[in-house]
């Protein structure tokens, strides 16, 4: 029977990248909880724009949740000062999410670490880097 992580060389690919990726969920919890936030309040903070305001009901859609969901992680988030909630001015009933000066610094220093590479890829050599990034640029543009 053939073994499907090597049945084709995207098969393969694709099990490296599971095997790489695996991983960094364990990092991103870790790092919600050093922040002392829930990852889905790590994700929201990722999420939400720091230049433009975000309807609650846009987040849950990026967050893959219910709009009910996103107000207990809102709800959090602004008690801690890191988002406000305000009305739009095309719809007083849909609220918008905006990231104060404080939001805004624990997304930049989230943003530094979460986007840092996981060791198995800074250890590659450069040009190999390179290669990968072209590679998978290439993957997404079709």
């Amino acid at each position: 029977m053939t073994n499907l992580a090597t049945s084709s060389p995207a098969a393969e690919a694709w099990a490296l990248m599971q095997r790489l990726f695996a991983p960094q969920r364990k990092r991103f919890m870790a790092l919600a909880a050093e922040y002392d936030l829930s990852p889905p309040q790590l994700g929201a903070l990722k999420a939400l724009d720091p230049d433009r305001p975000v309807a609650m009901s846009e987040l849950a859609g990026i967050l893959g949740c219910d709009n009910s969901n996103v107000t207990g992680i809102v709800d959090r988030l602004e008690y801690r000062g890191l988002v406000e909630r305000g009305p739009a001015e095309h719809d007083r009933r849909v609220k918008l999410l905006a990231l104060t000066d404080e939001g805004r610094e624990l997304r930049d220093s989230l943003a530094d670490r979460l986007h840092a590479p996981p060791d198995e890829l800074a250890a590659l050599r450069a040009e190999d880097q390179r290669a990968l990034r072209d590679i998978l640029r290439r993957a997404f543009d079709g």
